[in-house]
């Protein structure tokens, strides 16, 4: 229960695909204001967390009430506001008419709903909850997460042992330093429609297995890092064929598919002892440093007819089988790194994020769309769990045309990584792509690691601020969409900076008083183009 406001207003983020994690804030109305997702995972429209203020906090300033839920599963948000002028916020798994019963003597472990204040505005709130992220969440937090190349988008499901090595050899020499291999390796999956499921080499376009690539990729410098959709299954597979049982179903009633696929159900014991059999030996017989864990379906026909008990409990037992496998594969492949995948960001959650190291945030990888993506996504999680990728310009889902440095400056407020087709990207690209990679190698440890300002929102400029946690150095990335009536460009003031130091602008050696840089502001020196860019790494000077 919160303590009496003036008002109050509710701050949550919504989205669907491609468009996940976008800022909301409402004035919380009378009555029951209840957000859920009863598809089996997170959910790409709402995200299991809120704040609420009364009305009047800023940025930089007033109080914040926040709290979040570690699940992964379905789950219930309420805030409740009653005529008496009291409010309350409650959060769990589950979702309504689902119900758990328990036999004698059997425990029910609910997950962790955790709450955070501030007075210090969205920014403190902020960086409450990336500090809680880091300190008692992430399992490797001070790890700084390596640029890394993806092929999905140069390939598709045309995956061969040859095109596959190519493109290392191209990602490798911008200084790309994983190299992921997406759909399209294993079974006979030449197309969305088959071989989910069969989590072993395609024979003809991997004769020898997989070990040539990760030899080869390994030579570059570079980890290996594989695609794998563990939870689902496709109809036209072996493993199908075989155990059509094992998907979510009810008797005598039609399966519905999904992108082909239907949904296995690791609350059985037996189908979870499968699943990590399966990715156990293949961690085991070579040597993946990285999975890509994708979850592309909800729930539906969300049955287990032989169930012993009460079958509603495969909505939390699926969930729980989830995290004790990630929990003993990373155990035992203790070089492995994961990224959570669902569709883009269909499952980000503190649970999740308690099992992987970072998540991919959207499919749409329009860089001026994921400005307001990544946006709403920090004002929870940290930009060091945050995968952003530079893609093709057009972009393939949008079709709109973004400058190359655009994309790289955007994608670098995150986790760096490239997905676009290096076969056609020409000389000047991939030797400018090579100095931006270059560049984000040097200031990743304050996107990652440090403290987060957010400059401005989303609008005609947007502007980011990272600081290191001894105020030693920080970088500023900075992007504006358009300049209107030929004005220039505003100085942008910074904050947390001591005002009486000076810093140095690492590029141009420029010196900057830092009462300045907190008040007047740091000069942009943005082209005169739409979608301008630009990366600020300033050092303090010794006194």
């Amino acid at each position: 229960m919160l303590p009496r406001l003036r008002d109050y207003r509710l701050s949550q983020v919504r989205g669907q695909w491609s468009a996940e994690t976008r800022l909301a804030r409402t004035a919380l109305p009378y009555g029951e204001t209840v957000t859920t997702s009863r598809q089996g995972t997170t959910g790409h429209q709402y995200n299991p967390w809120a704040m609420i203020d009364d009305g009047h906090s800023t940025e930089e300033h007033g109080p914040v009430w926040s709290c979040a839920l570690a699940w992964s599963g379905g789950w219930k948000l309420t805030a409740q506001r009653l005529p008496t002028e009291r409010v309350t916020v409650s959060a769990g798994f589950g979702h309504d008419p689902v119900t758990r019963e328990l036999v004698p003597g059997e425990e029910l472990v609910t997950p962790v709903c955790s709450g955070a204040y501030t007075e210090g505005g969205f920014g403190a709130a902020s960086r409450l909850w990336h500090r809680y992220v880091r300190d008692h969440v992430l399992t490797h937090p001070d790890e700084l997460r390596p640029v890394l190349y993806n092929s999905w988008e140069a390939t598709g499901y045309d995956i061969d042992v040859t095109g596959q090595t190519e493109l290392a050899e191209k990602a490798a020499a911008l200084g790309v330093e994983l190299f992921v291999m997406d759909d399209g390796w294993f079974g006979a999956r030449t197309h969305d429609a088959a071989g989910l499921g069969d989590w072993t080499p395609n024979p003809e376009r991997f004769p020898d297995g997989l070990t040539p690539l990760i030899d080869r990729v390994h030579e570059l410098g570079m980890g290996f890092g594989l695609w794998v959709e563990p939870e689902m299954v496709n109809p036209d597979s072996d493993l199908y064929r075989a155990r059509p049982d094992w998907v979510l179903h009810h008797r005598h009633r039609r399966r519905t598919e999904h992108r082909n696929q239907l949904v296995l159900n690791l609350a059985r014991p037996d189908v979870a002892a499968w699943v990590h059999g399966r990715l156990d030996e293949l961690l085991a017989k070579n040597a993946v440093d990285f999975l890509k864990w994708d979850m592309n379906r909800p729930f539906t026909e969300a049955g287990w007819p032989d169930a012993e008990g009460d079958p509603d409990r495969l909505w939390t037992d699926h969930v729980q089988a989830l995290y004790a496998l990630l929990d003993r594969l990373r155990a035992d492949h203790p070089q492995l790194r994961i990224e959570s995948c669902s569709s883009g960001g269909g499952r980000l959650d503190l649970g999740i994020l308690a099992r992987t190291d970072q998540v991919w945030a959207s499919d749409n990888t329009d860089a001026v769309d994921r400005v307001e993506i990544q946006h709403g996504f920090s004002q929870l999680y940290p930009a060091g769990v945050m995968g952003a990728w530079v893609t093709d310009s057009p972009n393939p889902y949008t079709g709109r045309s973004v400058p190359l440095d655009f994309r790289f400056h955007v994608a670098m407020t995150g986790v760096l990584g490239i997905g676009g087709d290096l076969n056609h990207w020409g000389d000047t690209e991939l030797a400018r792509a090579a100095e931006l990679v270059a560049a984000y190698k040097g200031v990743r440890h304050l996107v990652q690691l440090g403290e987060q300002y957010r400059l401005t929102g989303p609008g005609e400029t947007t502007a980011v601020q990272y600081l290191a946690s001894d105020g030693q150095e920080t970088v500023v990335i900075a992007l504006r969409h358009a300049r209107h009536f030929g004005h220039r460009d505003p100085a942008l003031p910074l904050r947390a900076l001591d005002p009486a130091a000076r810093y140095r602008d690492t590029a141009t050696g420029s010196v900057h008083h830092g009462a300045v840089l907190l008040t007047h502001g740091l000069p942009l020196d943005l082209a005169a183009d739409d979608h301008a860019s630009t990366l600020v790494h300033l050092v303090r000077e010794p006194a």
